[in-house]
């Protein structure tokens, strides 16, 4: 008789067959990784070895987990089409573009990232590992951007939201080409050349307004020998200092800042991927290659709870509202609280069919 840990694993492995394309023995690692990630909830490779199910022992566990990470070649495209094909609504997308660094070690960590926003947390699909301490280059932007492009194509973009390190001639100019909108935000101090006014601080075009006061810049203006929009308001950090958010937009744009709110729910993705989901800088890896690829585990896992979560919250069980009027947890980790639950709790049975059923529905 088949166990409830044998019917889960084979009903994924099935799912991911069709998906993947990869030998059995890849499929069955695949699905035992993701289901030990949202149950242990760290990429801890030894925590992870005593998340996997059967009878294998911790030490074989372990060894299969650096086999795959020594040895296996992961397509990031197709993880991506994988992402892109469960994603909870259709297109256009707003696409975040950040990056995410640490040390472990003497090794830089560096991720540059394309993400989806939705609903308070993007939805990672892209990235590229950056070999080096610091920001990206226009060439490294450039690349990942037709990457998604060649992909998936333009007409499933809505527009890029990007901080301050996202500027440039050659970024600009290859962006307006494709005329895909851009809302990316600029440094207060950044000269700018405004007809009629010559060369400017950009802080200067806003410097007049009351606080939390948006105001669109009507004449066009140029950035890095690009002509651009500019909108902008003068604000209170959280050091109680004033100052401008200020964010260049192809197009003129009354909406400009309100859109580029929503780059913050990158923030909540890299918060999500690490101290407050999977807890993804416990790796000890540093090689950039195994590094991505167990981004790729772990951005399908990522995928998979945002949609446990987001049918936990609209079929009955919505999210609960405290006092202060926030929700008490995001979708992502609604739905990582209601799976790792499922999957650890021998007579959560049908909570964990739904959750697999959520998979093969899409």
């Amino acid at each position: 008789m088949k166990t409830k840990a044998s019917n889960k694993s084979n009903e994924l492995v099935d799912i991911f067959q069709h998906r993947l394309g990869w030998n059995k023995a890849r499929i069955k690692f695949f699905v035992s990784f993701i289901i030990a990630l949202c149950k242990v909830q760290t990429v801890c490779f030894n925590k992870l070895a005593q998340g996997f199910e059967g009878k294998a022992m911790v030490e074989s566990n372990m060894r299969r987990i650096q086999r795959f990470f020594a040895d296996f070649i992961v397509d990031t495209n197709l993880i991506a089409k994988i992402i892109f094909s469960l994603l909870p609504e259709k297109p256009p997308y707003r696409l975040c573009f950040d990056r995410t660094n640490w040390k472990y070690g003497k090794a830089n960590i560096n991720i540059l990232m394309i993400s989806i926003a939705y609903q308070g947390v993007a939805i990672p699909i892209m990235w590229t590992m950056l070999n080096k301490r610091g920001n990206s280059n226009t060439l490294e932007r450039i690349a990942i951007v037709h990457r998604f492009i060649d992909l998936f194509g333009e007409d499933c973009i809505d527009s890029f939201l990007a901080d301050r390190e996202f500027i440039g001639d050659e970024w600009f100019r290859d962006l307006i080409k494709t005329r895909i909108s851009f809302y990316i935000r600029i440094r207060e101090n950044l000269w700018v050349d405004v007809p009629g006014k010559g060369p400017t601080k950009s802080a200067w075009l806003f410097n007049s307004l009351p606080l939390n006061t948006v105001h669109h810049y009507r004449k066009i203006v140029c950035i890095d020998g690009q002509w651009v929009y500019l909108s902008g308001m003068r604000v209170v950090n959280r050091e109680n200092k004033i100052e401008f958010v200020i964010v260049a937009s192809y197009r003129f744009d009354p909406l400009a800042l309100a859109k580029y709110k929503d780059r913050w729910q990158v923030e909540t993705l890299f918060r999500s991927l690490k101290s407050s989901g999977f807890n993804f800088e416990d790796t000890h890896l540093t090689d950039p290659d195994r590094i991505s690829k167990l981004l790729a585990l772990v951005c399908v896992a990522f995928i998979w709870v945002y949609l446990v979560g987001i049918n936990k919250n609209n079929n009955g069980h919505p999210i609960e509202i405290k006092k202060h009027g926030r929700k008490a947890f995001s979708l992502f980790k609604f739905g990582l609280i209601f799976l790792a639950h499922a999957l650890l709790n021998p007579l959560s049975i049908n909570d964990l069919a739904n959750c697999i059923k959520i998979l093969s529905c899409t």
